[in-house]
């Protein structure tokens, strides 16, 4: 924790499966309640545009909107229609459900909803519900006796799986906090204009003890003194039972728990399996696909077995990339095909035990008629892509670059182009050294033909720092081209990098200096190594040299 950024790292068997970053610079927004103000109602979409004072107006769907309850009484859902339920410059109080997302504004809701440490309070509705980790019948009940005795009417309250085994007393006392907020916060929406802030949510920390400090967790490691006070003063009133399971440790706990190269692992397209199998994840607007294939696992026994082994494991990963990448929506899974329905049970058997650690909330669909997995997954905040990556301002988001034999080629015809209309007597052309290269072609092929074409002197620079795709053309003097011409002088000593061996004499190294080529004599076996050499001779598209260092 640091004053810009909190982070928590939640491991099991010291593998990351959830990080929650929040940035000072970004505050979360699901949560947090507004009064709002609808401005638009769209009946073609069933949804309203509602201004709760962000850039971006929020949505507000049809099934999002709560009925009054002379509404519910008297009329079915399935007739409503959203202009029959919220009208343009009504005021309304709403929950961000879903955080803004790409160009499209937060989700919002009129089903508040305020979670405790044991209980949410669903206010405006008549529910009770136990959540269903706690299989203990008996507790159940005992739970449900409970809070049917505290609950007002109009007053829902979910009880949560931490609440298992607490005293009564502590479980009417989150709830007697849960309803002064909750008038606190109608009291505030009486008096402010709209659109207006009445509550936000805990900040990171706060959220982390609420709901994932349990007494499942082995430890709680904060590397901040300032932040070690307040998770034991929090725990302190909230969970005393469990301060013994918090430490200090000043270190950098991610480097100590290889919480970095992990965040960098579920960041790439490919994952590796430990049995040599690996999966693909592609994520699109629409939905994410994951594809499983056997890689370098080649088994030791049957093919079936060989599947079933891969299959099984990716199962596994497959819950953990989904956890740590924060995926929602619709997920749909590739498993290598298996012809054994006792296989195929075996891994969604498998699939769903592992999703059942997720507490978000994950649905299995089961298989489609190509074999497939379905699954959806709740989204209500960015995945880890979209918190730490931006798209690439080359390739606009597609993860692809133009290859340097297309680039070569448009380089070539605009130079063409480029010359035909300039006064000036030679044209300079600075581009990636790949490209350069094939520009000037083998032999300088290329470089002559483009100067028997213009009619004018060409000079090709490679440019280390310049990027692939992008390459620039611009007309020069015959003294500057001079100077251009060759970066290298007979009898000059530099330091080079040998690349490559050379294409027609495989006893010679290939170099390049601002991608005018240097042949080195005698340099095949130094490919890789950076060396010492003389120039012995400058042509017009290469040079030749020696290495001056031992093979």
């Amino acid at each position: 924790m640091d004053e810009e950024e909190t982070s928590v790292a939640v491991l099991e068997d010291h593998r990351l499966v959830e990080i929650y970053l929040e940035q000072s610079a970004h505050s979360r927004l699901v949560g947090s309640i507004y009064k709002g103000r609808v401005v638009n109602v769209l009946p073609g979409m069933q949804a309203a545009f509602v201004d709760i004072g962000l850039d971006r107006n929020t949505f507000l769907y049809v099934e999002d909107v709560k009925l009054p309850k002379d509404q519910v009484k008297n009329t079915r859902r399935s007739r409503q229609s959203i202009e029959a339920m919220v009208k343009e410059g009504q005021e309304l109080v709403v929950q961000v459900v879903k955080e803004p997302l790409g160009g499209k504004g937060a989700r919002v809701t009129t089903r508040i909803t305020l979670p405790g440490r044991y209980v949410v309070l669903m206010p405006g509705v008549e529910f009770v519900g136990i959540s269903r980790r706690i299989e203990s019948e008996a507790e159940r009940n005992r739970l449900k006796r409970l809070t049917q005795e505290i609950k007002p009417p109009a007053m829902g309250l979910i009880v949560r799986t931490v609440a298992e085994g607490v005293s009564n007393e502590e479980l009417t006392e989150d709830f007697h906090g849960l309803t002064n907020l909750w008038n606190r916060i109608m009291a505030k929406s009486e008096r402010v204009p709209a659109p207006h802030l009445l509550h936000r949510d805990l900040e990171l920390l706060n959220r982390v003890l609420r709901d994932l400090f349990n007494m499942e967790v082995d430890r709680l490691t904060v590397n901040s003194r300032e932040a070690h006070d307040k998770v034991m003063e929090m725990v302190e009133t909230m969970a005393p039972s469990l301060r013994s399971k918090v430490r200090l440790d000043n270190r950098d706990l991610f480097s100590l728990n290889n919480v970095y190269s992990q965040i960098q692992d579920a960041l790439r397209r490919k994952v590796w399996l430990k049995c040599g199998g690996y999966l693909v994840i592609d994520q699109t607007e629409a939905l994410t696909a994951i594809d499983v294939n056997t890689g370098k696992f080649v088994g030791s026994t049957s093919l079936a077995d060989t599947i079933l082994k891969t299959n099984l494991e990716a199962a596994v990963e497959i819950a953990r990339q989904i956890r740590l990448r924060n995926t929602g929506g619709i997920i749909i899974i590739d498993f290598i095909d298996m012809e054994d329905l006792t296989h195929q049970e075996k891994v969604l058997k498998t699939l769903e035990e592992e999703l059942k650690k997720d507490k978000t909330k994950t649905s299995i669909l089961g298989l489609t008629r190509l074999g497939l997995v379905e699954l959806t997954r709740k989204k209500a905040r960015p995945g880890l892509g979209k918190l730490l990556q931006k798209d690439c301002p080359h390739c606009d988001g597609s993860g692809k670059v133009l290859s340097a034999e297309t680039i070569s080629l448009r380089c070539k015809k605009q130079t063409l182009s480029y010359a035909e209309f300039s006064l000036y007597p030679a044209v300079l052309v600075e581009a990636n050294p790949s490209v350069a290269a094939l520009v000037i072609g083998s032999g300088g092929a290329g470089l002559r033909h483009l100067e028997a074409r213009t009619g004018k002197q060409v000079i090709i620079k490679g440019v280390e720092s310049q990027h692939l795709e992008e390459y620039q053309i611009r007309g020069i003097d015959l003294e500057e081209a001079s100077a251009l011409a060759a970066p290298v002088q007979v009898g000059e000593v530099i330091m080079v990098k040998v690349e490559e061996p050379h294409a027609a004499n495989s006893q010679d190294g290939i170099a390049r200096v601002n991608g005018f080529v240097l042949e080195v004599a005698g340099a095949a076996s130094l490919v890789g190594r950076e060396i010492p050499v003389e120039i012995l001779k400058v042509l017009r598209t290469s040079a030749k040299a020696r290495p001056l260092t031992a093979h």
